[in-house]
């Protein structure tokens, strides 16, 4: 093994000379590869017990945060740099969250090889720690880039590590929710299981080409997977997601589209925040357009006790997590700008059948875990030994594209009245077409499972230009209520459905 000096040295001359140290392939590595042969594999692993694979050294393992850190991948060195294609891939290196490397194929003309693991692709500082070379070295994960701005320069737009999960971003946002595979036991006795993608295959693209393709194989304890991914980036970066499952074990909690975030407070919980900021949150609502064609935005919240909400549906249309708050005074956030992080949109690529939507809200005390899951339950579950296909689309954007022209939920506050015998909710519709008018001419839906709501007094906001509708509800003793609120305009919705479930 070569000392921190040698090392020190080789990566300076390595600098000197861009052309070297590109990513190299392992010898004999060759093998064919098409979307037949991914799902075959998985299929076949799914028949055997699961086999994690080998963990890196422990020093890699036991890094700090701070150390992990101390050691980057040089962008000057990433794959195709050298090479006239539109993306260009770079790699992370594993120990800390990531004991267990993943395995990455490039594949051209049918045929892939994998890449060799390569320590001269990353710089470090001084202070990063001598550690062991085994040949279980491998990447923890890569990151795709683009000239998505200038020509000149490629800037990234999703990442692939850590289990199954990935994230994006559209041109100019900040990362903020991340995606998954799939979820199994989430929020249940049993515990949740974190199956991995455990090898990538990139395919090369030709110049011109828009779109980067990126099969995975996923591996776990009760489940097997071929994933496909069409990923087009741009200011909606778009994945096109086809999904092949074959379960070990029957899995009756399993989560399809798996979406992850983190919600602290806003102004519906901002007593107990003792932060100069406004709001902290990569995400404030849950967007559904169900079955029936509603489109429905429940509100986030940090919860005191875990909370798991079940929207019940068949063929949904969508569904997703949203960014609401846009303007940086919604957060005054210099560092964190949560107004950019982005939204997340599923749509079904056919129908689902029947199951729910389900969203699992944990309580945080914290910014950095994340606290809010949300994905699409599929009633009765998966059976062991049984193939199952899905498809479905990704958007990652500041907003996704309406699926009915009506006036959006900007906004909740929530607060008690001035002798806290009941609840005040104040409910901020967008300015739209549909509210546009008198307000006395819209009718108010306002319901509540328990307890007892007002009718609400429905107002012009003139900040925004759209609704104001608030209304106070009595829960008379009950712990919980579930709330539902909508305007109406000669009998058509001219408002998404507000939904919300509120607890003492």
């Amino acid at each position: 093994m070569m000392n921190r000096r040698d090392t020190l040295a080789l990566l300076a001359a390595l600098a000197a000379s861009p052309a070297v140290g590109l990513p190299m392939f392992r010898d004999g590595t060759a093998h064919p590869f098409d979307r037949a042969w991914l799902e075959a594999e998985a299929r076949r692993l799914s028949q055997q017990p699961y086999q994690p694979l080998p963990e890196v050294p422990q020093g890699w393992q036991d890094l700090t945060y701070d150390e992990y850190r101390w050691m980057w991948f040089n962008p000057q060195r990433g794959l195709w740099m050298d090479e006239d294609r539109p993306f260009k891939v770079d790699f992370f290196h594993p120990g800390l969250y990531f004991p267990r490397p993943v395995e990455v194929n490039v594949v051209q003309g049918g045929e892939a090889q994998t890449l060799a693991f390569d320590l001269s692709l990353f710089d470090r500082t001084d202070q990063f720690p001598d550690l062991p070379i085994t040949e279980t070295m491998g990447y923890s994960g890569l990151r795709l880039r683009a000239a998505l701005e200038r020509p000149d320069i490629f800037t990234e737009f999703a990442v692939f590590q850590g289990a199954s999960y990935f994230r994006a971003i559209g041109t100019g946002m900040n990362y903020g929710l991340s995606a998954r595979g799939l979820a199994i036991g989430t929020a249940t006795d049993a515990g949740e299981e974190f199956p991995e993608f455990t090898r990538f295959w990139l395919e090369s693209p030709m110049p011109g080409d828009t779109t980067q393709v990126l099969h995975a194989l996923l591996d776990g304890d009760s489940c097997t997977g071929a994933y496909t991914f069409r990923i087009t980036p741009g200011p909606v970066t778009h994945m096109e997601v086809e999904a092949t499952l074959y379960p070990r074990v029957d899995l009756p909690d399993v989560g399809l589209a798996p979406l992850t975030s983190m919600f602290l407070y806003d102004q519906t919980n901002r007593a107990g925040h003792d932060d100069f900021r406004p709001a902290v949150h990569d995400n404030d609502g849950l967007m559904i357009h169900n079955g029936n064609g509603e489109l429905l935005l429940r509100p986030l919240k940090n919860p005191d006790m875990l909370q798991v909400s079940s929207f019940v549906d068949t063929d949904p249309l969508g569904f997703g997590l949203v960014q609401r708050a846009r303007d940086i005074a919604d957060f005054e956030d210099f560092e964190a700008h949560y107004e950019r992080r982005p939204a997340l949109w599923i749509t079904p690529g056919e129908g689902w059948g029947s199951g729910s939507v389900q969203l699992v809200e944990i309580p945080s005390e914290l910014e950095i875990y994340d606290n809010i899951v949300a994905y699409w339950r599929p009633r009765g579950g998966l059976t062991a030994g049984t193939e199952y296909r899905f498809t479905y689309g990704m958007d990652w954007c500041a907003e996704p594209e309406r699926p009915r022209d009506v006036a959006r939920v900007m906004n909740t506050a929530i607060g008690g009245n001035w002798n806290r015998t009941q609840t005040l909710i104040a409910i901020d519709f967008a300015d739209h077409e549909t509210v546009a008018g008198d307000p006395a001419d819209f009718t108010r839906v306002v319901q509540s499972s328990r307890g007892t709501t007002t009718e609400g007094v429905l107002e012009r906001n003139p900040g925004t230009g759209g609704l104001r509708l608030t209304f106070a509800v009595d829960p008379q003793d009950h712990p919980s209520m579930e709330l539902r609120a909508q305007l109406l305009k000669d009998g058509e919705p001219a408002t998404e459905v507000w939904l919300y479930r509120w607890s003492a």
